[in-house]
């Protein structure tokens, strides 16, 4: 053999050894996720950013369907099959995968100081000792409106409940738009968009909160009871057939324009962005007397922790470490307007209606949905009563004080406050 062919044939398996080394090096981390609509989101800002950053560790975004993300997660988990990064439903959900083992522990997290307790405490052990799942977003309950329909009727942007009803009986004698779109079919709105939105201004935000879970507060209570009283008044605006309304429904009868008023989750921005060819605005929910404290829910909706049974566990806690990153949180709520960052660090908004939901918090006191933190735990699930009671009430097919009694009933037959 010459010594040219020996030394050509020597450089060949030095390139493809090396070559084979840097293979061999590189990590792909699954990340599981029930956001399918942030799909080209994460494929097209949030993972080339972090896979320039870190040569060596690919990033595949593997969504399941909302409804199913629960269940295919869970079957995943027991089957051994699941991604190396588990994105996090707030509270008893992820605490429960916690417990199981299915969640690791990411107290010592490099990044995890970037997040205040409050921000921590959706997925933190009850003693707050440990922490499973690295916070990325809180989602703040409100009413967006139709700008173009409210100049057009002359109505100011309502402040109280008496100004409140006020516009929508205005706008449903006017006849050109549906005063609010919001229908109870799939039950969760009426809880979500309904109950929980308008319900922080009467029972106080955390103060009520806080003492409901330690017995000191009932549902009969006259502060729990009467979000419903106010509920069951929405019945004549929400137009015909309402109770036969999709979620999908209400989205489209206001992004078309057809509806003036739309009681919101901030997490809709992004896509009324797209499809509404009309001014947006968005407004607190109303309080009950000129110049009483506002409360909103702001609350804690998304995190991203760690799958114990990771093979790549060291290149996915250096992914989470980023997600804590001031450069994470820049880049994830511009890209989702309505989708507010966690970390301690201010983060520059550019789009207009996220800055508006956003600016509550400098004169609203903020809570997180009451029924979320330990009063779902048991059988019946306090937060799905309280979807079917928000929806019969609505429909008028069962009175404020009825389905609070219902509910408190039900929470009575499992829970027992910690003495």
């Amino acid at each position: 053999m010459t010594n040219r062919l020996l030394t050509g044939l020597l450089m060949a398996s030095s390139i493809l050894g090396t070559a084979g080394i840097a293979l061999a090096q590189d990590k792909t981390l699954t990340i599981e996720s029930w956001r399918n609509d942030d799909l080209a989101i994460w494929q097209e800002k949030l993972i080339p950013a972090f896979e320039k950053a870190n040569p060596g560790i690919k990033v595949t975004f593997s969504p399941s369907a909302p409804t199913e993300y629960n269940a295919a997660l869970n079957a995943k988990l027991d089957a051994g099959s699941a991604g190396d990064l588990i994105t996090c439903r707030p509270f008893d959900a992820s605490l429960e995968l916690f417990k199981k083992g299915h969640l690791a522990d990411l107290t010592g997290l490099a990044g995890m100081e970037n997040f205040s307790d409050v921000a921590k405490s959706a997925w933190q052990t009850d003693d707050g000792k440990a922490s499973f799942c690295v916070p990325m977003a809180s989602v703040i309950h409100g009413f967006i409106y139709n700008k173009d329909a409210f100049e057009k009727l002359g109505i100011a942007v309502p402040a109280t409940e008496e100004e409140f009803f006020a516009a929508l009986e205005k706008i449903k004698a006017d006849g050109t738009f549906i005063p609010m779109a919001m229908g109870t079919k799939d039950l969760w709105e009426a809880a979500t968009m309904g109950y929980q939105n308008i319900g922080p201004n009467y029972w106080k935000g955390e103060e009520g909160r806080l003492a409901l879970i330690k017995g000191e507060q009932k549902l009969t209570d006259a502060d729990w009871v009467a979000p419903y009283a106010t509920l069951a008044k929405w019945k004549p605006y929400l137009g015909d057939g309402f109770e036969a309304q999709t979620y999908p429904d209400s989205q489209n009868l206001f992004t078309l324009g057809r509806a003036a008023i739309y009681p919101a989750g901030s997490w809709e921005i992004s896509t009324f962005n797209t499809q509404a060819q009309f001014k947006m605005g968005a407004f607190a929910p109303p309080v009950q007397k000129a110049g009483d404290t506002c409360y909103i829910s702001d609350h804690n909706d998304i995190g991203i922790g760690l799958n114990p049974k990771s093979a790549n566990a060291d290149a996915a806690k250096t992914f989470l470490t980023w997600v804590a990153s001031p450069e994470f949180a820049t880049i994830y709520a511009n890209a989702l307007p309505g989708f507010f960052s966690l970390n301690s660090a201010a983060v520059k908004m550019e789009d207009p209606l996220a800055q508006e939901f956003v600016s509550w918090r400098d004169k609203c006191k903020p809570t997180i949905r009451s029924t979320y933190q330990v009063l779902s735990r048991g059988t019946p699930n306090l937060e799905n009563e309280t979807w079917v009671k928000s929806a019969n009430v609505i429909n008028g097919t069962e009175t404020p004080e009825a389905a609070s009694a219902e509910l408190q009933k039900g929470l009575d037959s499992w829970y027992k406050p910690a003495k």
